[in-house]
């Protein structure tokens, strides 16, 4: 009995033993890997590895492929640490655009900067960036520099003068004579002028000289209201010097629906409103009461009963009174 009992007690002991060794077996090799974290496109990947492994080891169990300007943190001959974690950061393309000139880049997320530095430009002090409000490059960018330069030049440029008007009691009111002639001035202003790309945007005057001062006008100002001619005294508004033409009857009657008759004359209405009477020196008291497609301006057509009176009168340049 005792020698079968002690054959039951060993077979029991090999096994707890047994299990012993299998427990501390699996629990070695648990101690020998570490978990590791992978952020690789926007996930995040939880394996374990042994301690020996790289960091490409892992990628390659992984099956994660990596592009030639892919980058890895830590390098892909780093060993993996317990808990540090792996990080691959995707590169895209990003266009660049400077002027008429055009270059593509595969860049990993860089700032701007960077990548117009990376596409082989170098910005310029006053150069605009034109792209996404983003810190750093995202995949198909189009960054857009504008060249900026400056120039400055010195221009010439007329100063108006002023005029001065005078009352002349002399003149009648309407008309004017010059007294002293005016003669503009001359500046040099020192121009900023401002390029985008090779065009002009903006012009500023950041300096000015006066190469030579205006000089004043003086226009003697007529006032008279009130004029005789021969035995005939009349009152007017205002005088003006104009071109006057002669017509005849010619089987149509006039804008206002009149027969032509001496003393009706052809005006332009923005001038001279019809219905309006007027005194025409050398022709005697009319009336605007017609118009005509030639008749623009300070331009009267007087109407005469003969055409040879027409062609007599020709054309000439007479002083006409609009009266009151």
């Amino acid at each position: 009995m005792n020698l079968v009992q002690d054959k039951k007690g060993t077979s029991l002991k090999t096994v707890i033993m047994s299990g012993m060794a299998l427990l501390l077996l699996i629990s070695l090799f648990y101690a020998l890997e570490k978990p590791v974290a992978i952020d690789v496109d926007g996930k995040n990947i939880k394996t374990r590895v042994f301690f020996t492994s790289t960091v490409e080891d892992v990628l390659v169990n992984k099956n994660i492929a990596l592009g030639p300007y892919d980058k890895v943190q830590p390098s892909l001959n780093a060993i993996v640490k317990r808990s540090e974690p792996i990080k691959v950061t995707r590169a895209a393309k990003v266009t660049v655009i400077v002027g008429e000139t055009t270059k593509e880049i595969i860049t990993t997320p860089v700032s701007i900067t960077e990548a117009i530095s990376l596409a082989g430009y170098e910005l310029g002090p006053k150069d605009i960036i034109k792209t996404l409000a983003v810190n750093k490059t995202v995949a198909n960018q189009v960054i857009e520099v504008i060249r900026v330069t400056e120039k400055q030049e010195q221009i010439e440029e007329s100063i108006p003068y002023e005029t001065e008007n005078t009352a002349d009691n002399t003149l009648e009111k309407g008309l004017s004579r010059t007294i002293k002639a005016g003669r503009p001035g001359i500046a040099v202003n020192t121009v900023n002028i401002t390029y985008h790309n090779g065009q002009e945007i903006a012009r500023e005057v950041i300096d000015s000289e006066t190469k030579s001062a205006p000089e004043k006008a003086v226009v003697a100002m007529g006032t008279i209201t009130s004029i005789s001619r021969g035995n005939l005294n009349f009152n007017f508004s205002k005088a003006a010097y104009m071109t006057v033409s002669a017509y005849t009857y010619t089987g149509h009657n006039t804008s206002c629906g009149l027969k032509p008759a001496v003393g009706l004359v052809a005006v332009d209405p923005s001038v001279i409103p019809l219905g309006t009477r007027l005194y025409i020196e050398g022709y005697g008291y009319a009336t605007a009461a017609d118009t005509g497609g030639a008749i623009k301006g300070n331009r009267i057509d007087v109407f005469m009963e003969e055409k040879g009176q027409c062609l007599s009168w020709g054309r000439r340049t007479v002083k006409v009174y609009v009266l009151e």
